[in-house]
């Protein structure tokens, strides 16, 4: 076991520990706003579903997303595309 920072640790390539426990906790989230999202797109307006995966988007990061990656999720979302957002159970490292 690799000791990357305290709460955070690398065994057998997976990221172990709180940190990583929080950072697959705030991906599965993620997941389920863009899928509730995803049901909702139709009843929704353009800013309305902007503002929902910009959220969305957030809460993984913690950050301001890249405008870009946001209008290109919405685009994707308002024309029908399905997003699946896959999160493991384990955090691999490289």
């Amino acid at each position: 076991m690799t000791v990357i920072e305290p709460g955070l640790s690398v065994h057998d390539g997976f990221a172990e520990r709180p940190l990583a426990n929080t950072a697959l906790s705030r991906a599965v989230r993620a997941g389920q706003l863009l899928d509730e999202l995803q049901e909702l797109a139709p009843t929704m307006t353009d800013g309305q579903l902007r503002d929902g995966v910009h959220r969305a988007l957030r809460h993984l990061t913690r950050e301001q997303p890249p405008a870009c990656q946001v209008d290109s999720i919405t685009t994707l979302i308002r024309r029908g595309m399905r997003i699946d957002w896959h999160v493991p159970d384990r955090l691999p490292c490289a």
